[in-house]
């Protein structure tokens, strides 16, 4: 008996290991995160709170029941190193495809989440738009965005587009791709 009892703990171990962790969700089937910054949504402050800390506004739009938006919870927000760029470097504010909640935008528009997508033309999640430093007062996030990342993306691809928007390739000569291309032969990835 003590055989099977320990063969079956074995087994259930066994599987509970061979399964990535589900990540957990809000009361909004929203994954929760560290590097999520709660805020009342008003972007101008939202940009002023990431230059005084140093960090890149990034704005973050998932909506319940995404499976692209769990891979990437999952999978590349999960790799230590994209955690730990998202959490230092970058101010991120998340925003639900088809919510309710009032959003400022920087030209003093306020309207709901799903209104403001709308206004944006946001049509897939996860959506990362990254923001400057600096927005002039009568333009709205898209108009200002630096980089727009939508849908989901690998690894390398999200941990290059991090470091790109920090070094402000955007101002360069050497477009996202490039710079890509070049990082993953410089890191041995590709030849």
């Amino acid at each position: 008996m003590k055989q099977l009892i320990s063969g079956l703990a074995g087994l259930v171990l066994g599987v509970a290991t061979a399964f990535p962790a589900v990540a957990e969700l809000d009361d909004n089937g929203l994954h929760v995160e560290t590097w999520i910054e709660e805020t009342f949504l008003d972007l101008r402050e939202d940009l002023g709170d990431a230059n005084a800390n140093g960090q890149r506004l990034l704005i973050l739009f998932e909506q319940r029941g995404c499976i692209y938006c769990n891979e990437m919870h999952e999978n590349v927000f999960s790799r230590e190193d994209i955690a730990a760029m998202l959490d230092e470097d970058f101010f991120v504010v998340r925003l639900n495809l088809h919510g309710s909640l009032e959003v400022t935008d920087f030209d003093g528009e306020a309207m709901s989440e799903r209104d403001i997508a709308r206004r944006w033309g946001i049509l897939f999640t996860p959506t990362l738009m990254f923001m400057p430093e600096d927005v002039p007062d009568d333009q709205t996030a898209v108009q200002a965005s630096v980089a727009t990342m939508p849908g989901a993306f690998g690894g390398w691809t999200t941990f290059n587009l991090l470091h790109w928007v920090q070094e402000h390739g955007y101002d360069g000569d050497e477009g996202f791709q490039r710079y890509h291309a070049r990082r993953l032969t410089e890191m041995g990835i590709i030849e």
